[in-house]
């Protein structure tokens, strides 16, 4: 009898200290998950925003924001970030659009016509861009003050180019010093440079000049080539471009060779010495393989007799 309610007694301490571990080790285990919720929320990445002005022949004007943060010790470009424009304040009649960050952390937008009272106010102006915190990174902003400015090209029958660099100062465009302009071809991939010089400081009437050295250059059909003169990255004025169409290069003519036999043609086009080389080269080792199978068998035959 005793020694029944002893076991009894026994067991009931031992469920007392298992509910009382057990309530221990999911205290433990909710401490630890806050914790880590509370350094997950304290590591965030600080973000960096900047802007860049664009206007391209004096027509076309955009935006375009650029998002980084510095991750293990490099800065990386991030992708996915929301990022809204504005001009000269950050209030919403002044919201002049949101975007996406892609893959290159690069958003776009281009100059809605609801901006053009804010911008004829003054020679000057502001653009601001801001991101929200999200899960990764906090909240961040970036602004470029802009002085107005455009570029101007032009050439001669010397093939002498020639791009003229202007700011906008009490409503009069007023030439602009010591500006570096590049003057170049426009081209598929990059432009090219239409001397060695890859760019030219603009004089005190505002104008960079350039010599034309790239003689027998494919054009169009025509003969025709694009110059285009830039101001890039400048802290006041952004980035410019004008361009200009030249008949300076030589004509171009595509001929189609799909249905030619070429080295690089589609299937069944190669050329016809290829052609017999390879198939030359398939009977010869399917010609060997088969003697051997055949010089096999007669040793066969051999060692039987």
């Amino acid at each position: 009898m005793l020694v029944s309610e002893s076991r009894a007694l026994g067991t009931k301490i031992n469920k007392r200290h298992m509910k009382k571990h057990s309530k221990i080790f999911l205290s433990a285990i909710l401490l630890q998950l806050l914790v880590n919720a509370v350094f997950a929320q304290a590591e965030k990445n600080s973000l960096s925003l900047s802007v860049g002005y664009f206007n391209s022949n004096n027509q076309t004007q955009y935006l375009i924001a650029r998002a980084k943060s510095k991750i293990d010790g490099k800065f990386q470009m991030i992708p996915g970030i929301s990022v809204s424009f504005y001009i000269s304040t950050e209030t919403p009649e002044n919201l002049l659009g949101k975007a996406v960050t892609n893959d290159k952390g690069e958003a776009l937008i281009f100059m809605p016509p609801k901006a053009k009272d804010e911008w004829m106010k003054s020679a000057k102006v502001g653009f601001l861009v801001s991101s929200a915190s999200t899960k990764l990174f906090d909240e961040a902003k970036g602004s470029f003050d802009l002085t107005k400015a455009k570029i101007l090209i032009d050439t001669a029958a010397d093939k002498k180019i020639t791009a003229t660099v202007m700011e906008l100062k009490d409503s009069v465009w007023t030439p602009v010093k010591a500006v570096d302009v590049k003057i170049a071809i426009k081209r598929l991939d990059a432009d090219l440079n239409v001397a060695d010089a890859p760019t030219y400081a603009t004089d005190s009437l505002g104008i960079a000049s350039a010599d034309f050295k790239r003689d027998s250059l494919p054009g169009d059909a025509k003969g025709n080539l694009t110059l285009i003169a830039k101001v890039e990255d400048n802290d006041l004025y952004g980035n410019l471009s004008a361009e200009k169409v030249v008949p300076w290069g030589k004509s171009f003519k595509y001929y189609s060779e799909f249905d030619k036999r070429t080295l690089f043609a589609r299937r069944g086009k190669s050329p016809m010495w290829l052609e017999l080389l390879a198939y030359s080269i398939v009977v010869a080792v399917w010609g060997v393989l088969i003697y051997l199978v055949g010089q096999i068998k007669k040793l066969k035959k051999l060692g039987v007799n």
